[in-house]
């Protein structure tokens, strides 16, 4: 089960650049997650935990769940507590991914490490769990991408079981990466897909989905395989299939039906240790999960979806060298795979599952979004740059244009920084306190906006007694007068 929700983006437009800080919609966030929450999250782990019960701990799940996913569930504890109770049974395996749900093991190997490490941590602060099992983003594997993972200490990946590659090969086996010493656990994902997609689908030739018609298609596989693989989006229970279809029904039936038919379930932990790797599996090229094509198509295929990846990745040795905490955080949350599906254009063939909770009305309003907050990313990049290499420039020293200079309480125009050095030692306290206190600090805003010193502005916005603004602008002045 993949437990996945993105930290949406609000709607960013082109005069937020530069002023608004806020790249994401918290009421909208909110709404989504309290919504599936409701229908689907806390109904599928009660009936979970009660099919493990029931069935004396012969039913096993296992989860995906992204850090992006749990940094929002921090408001809503009872939810992380159904979840714990359902590993605490032992009867689940959590399934390790990179923390922000992004495609980094495409674009930068170092950055993808770093992204399983946060997950790593969430995990165990969450749920007290080590796993040595790995799922990563929208199932993107390749067989590099499985020699990093193995080498981080990973003894498994789940990886789609497509026809491409497997050729004449069966999914439902445990098989060795290329390369690596990585075991592939691979997706059968017709059944899967028969849950996901299809189980409401009146049109569908095998409507209606019951639970022994289902347990008899797995067992069909006895003789003919070891495994089989059920993964899917965790919205599949009440969210993407509602209640009314009777899909938690099924669920409650379905566990019970396979195991009278002799069949049991193991979590991808057990299934590596019970079957050794009948041969190894090639993944030349990248395979996902998504659509009939199984490629990056969804997330990188047209000119929105390049240009918009190119400059973030691009950002990357700038960010990582002189990026603040939260510049870093922001720049991690735009690369949550999601926002590159809501720019994908071409046709979907899985039901068009990319739009399910997209909150733009088409590709290219997604687009502008995205490139208004990189636009507004690069911004805050540059004034941490210049404030961290102190930079300098004798244009700093030259008097604003007419139109833009500061015009204090009392009435005096300042057009220059060495001008504003000289007015502040003669200002009275109405006139400073007026435009110096604890909610702002005018002369900082004017030096930032107006004369473009990033750094005098830095050094002036906390600062609150008189005697010491009056000393850093006029050490600024000298600084730049050797220029």
């Amino acid at each position: 089960m993949h437990v996945h929700q993105p930290i949406r983006l609000k709607n960013f437009k082109i005069f937020d650049i530069g002023h608004e800080k806020n790249y994401f919609d918290d009421a909208k966030n909110k709404m989504y997650l309290e919504r599936i929450i409701k229908k689907s999250y806390l109904p599928t782990n009660k009936i979970l935990l009660d099919l493990i019960h029931k069935t004396n701990g012969k039913f096993k799940v296992s989860f995906s769940i992204t850090g992006t996913l749990l940094e929002q569930l921090q408001d809503y504890p009872k939810v992380i507590e159904s979840f714990q109770k359902i590993v605490d049974t032992g009867c689940c395996n959590l399934v390790a991914e990179s923390y922000y749900h992004s495609l980094a093991s495409v674009f930068s190997p170092e950055e993808f490490k770093t992204q399983i490490k946060y997950q790593e941590k969430t995990l165990y602060d969450t749920f007290k769990v080590k796993t040595k099992i790995f799922r990563n983003t929208e199932l993107v594997y390749q067989n590099e991408i499985g020699k990093l993972v193995s080498e981080m200490g990973y003894e498994c990946i789940l990886a789609e079981g497509w026809d491409k590659v497997l050729e004449w090969r069966n999914p439902c086996f445990v098989y060795k990466g290329k390369n690596s010493n990585i075991k592939v656990l691979l997706k059968q994902y017709k059944l899967s897909d028969d849950l996901a997609f299809r189980f409401s689908e009146r049109t569908w030739k095998s409507w209606p989905l019951t639970a022994d018609k289902f347990a008899g298609w797995i067992s069909n596989y006895n003789g003919n395989g070891n495994l089989v693989n059920l993964f899917m989006d965790y919205e599949t229970f009440g969210e993407h299939q509602w209640k009314e279809t009777g899909i938690f029904e099924f669920l409650k039936q379905v566990p019970f039906k396979i195991l009278e038919n002799g069949d049991d379930f193991v979590t991808p932990n057990e299934a590596i240790h019970r079957y050794n790797p009948v041969s190894e599996i090639d993944f030349p090229t990248v395979v996902s999960w998504a659509d009939s094509e199984r490629d990056l198509s969804a997330w990188l295929d047209n000119k929105m979806q390049k240009t918009a990846s190119s400059k973030l990745y691009g950002l990357k040795r700038d960010i990582l060298q002189y990026g603040d905490e939260k510049l870093i955080d922001d720049w991690r949350k735009l690369q949550t795979s999601d926002h590159f599906y809501y720019m994908c254009t071409k046709w979907f063939s899985d039901g068009d599952v990319h739009k399910y909770f997209n909150p733009y009305r088409t590709p290219y309003d997604a687009f502008i979004t995205y490139m208004n907050i990189l636009s507004d990313l690069t911004l805050r990049l540059e004034y941490i740059k210049k404030i961290k290499n102190n930079y300098m420039d004798k244009q700093f020293l030259e008097s604003v244009e007419a139109g833009k200079e500061f015009y204090t309480k009392n009435g005096l125009a300042i057009a220059s920084m060495e001008e504003l050095a000289s007015a502040i030692k003669t200002f009275d306290d109405e006139t400073f306190f007026h435009h110096v206190n604890e909610e702002k600090n005018d002369f900082a805003n004017w030096a930032r906006d107006v004369i473009g010193d990033f750094v005098l502005a830095n050094r002036m916005k906390r600062v609150r007694k008189q005697a010491t603004l009056n000393k850093i602008v006029s050490a600024r002045v000298a600084e730049l007068s050797f220029l």
